[in-house]
């Protein structure tokens, strides 16, 4: 068969150019955007300023893209008959720090914009920065905010694997996925089975304890669009920063193509 060769090397190309069948590079991509706090100016690299957070939202809208919950994004990433949404953008916020709730809150109730926050429950009602659980409690009866697990509260997760015995660095570990899941969920209600890694350290080891613990997804901070392909217990988010202003924001949009 002298022209297998050239027929074999035709069908590879033509999968690399179209894809096979139900291959995720078929389907569009997500980004997922990750705030930690706003304010008036920019205490620190994680601060975006209320201005320049509300042109990101007009950018959103003129760009003609939609932010839709998380949870419609995991549906389609874990059933291959649902569609990756097109077009679409997801946003979440990390930690809990109080400007969510003066500044943040007020602009997503009036555009409609469901947001999931990623909290770590030591700091509420304790912490002079964060919110507090009345706050918490009021963002999630307006229907429009998820609030899941961050931890307990925010380890760094390679400083205490060095620091601990094996068996007592498990059991941290577990206690700072369980403790996390079960105040946020007896304090507010609701499930709570999405995680957010602190300093978005996580490895596979860490992924086991979690999903052990109750948690069916969680996410990194590398800064690209979620596609089919990626690990459900690292799913990636783009960090956003008081710089993603204009066409460096609206290259967070465009990288979902």
């Amino acid at each position: 068969m002298p022209h297998l060769g050239r027929w074999l090397t035709a069908i590879v190309c033509l999968l690399v150019l179209v894809g096979s069948p139900g291959h995720a590079a078929d389907s569009p991509s997500v980004p997922i955007l990750l705030y930690h706090r706003l304010g008036p100016i920019t205490s620190d690299e994680m601060t975006v300023t209320t201005p320049v957070f509300e042109a990101q939202l007009k950018l959103i809208q003129e760009r003609g893209y939609k932010v839709i919950p998380l949870s419609a994004l995991l549906v389609a990433l874990g059933d291959s008959a649902v569609p990756m949404p097109e077009r679409a953008v997801v946003m979440t916020v990390d930690d809990g720090h109080r400007t969510i709730y003066s500044d943040m809150f007020p602009l997503i109730q009036g555009l409609k914009i469901p947001v999931t926050l990623f909290i770590y429950p030591s700091a509420i009602s304790n912490a002079d920065y964060a919110m507090t659980w009345a706050q918490l409690a009021e963002m999630k009866a307006s229907g429009l905010v998820d609030i899941q697990s961050h931890t307990f509260w925010h380890p760094n997760f390679n400083v205490e694997k060095k620091r601990l015995a094996p068996a007592a660095y498990e059991n941290f570990v577990q206690d700072q996925f369980l403790k996390s899941k079960a105040v946020l969920e007896q304090r507010l209600g609701g499930k709570v089975d999405l995680l957010a890694w602190p300093f978005g350290i996580h490895d596979h080891q860490l992924a086991l304890w979690a999903r052990a613990a109750g948690y069916i997804a969680a996410f990194t901070i590398e800064r690209r669009p979620v596609t089919r392909s990626d690990k459900i217990m690292a799913l990636p988010r783009f960090i956003v920063t008081d710089l993603d202003r204009g066409n460096r924001f609206v290259s967070f949009l465009e990288a979902s193509k």
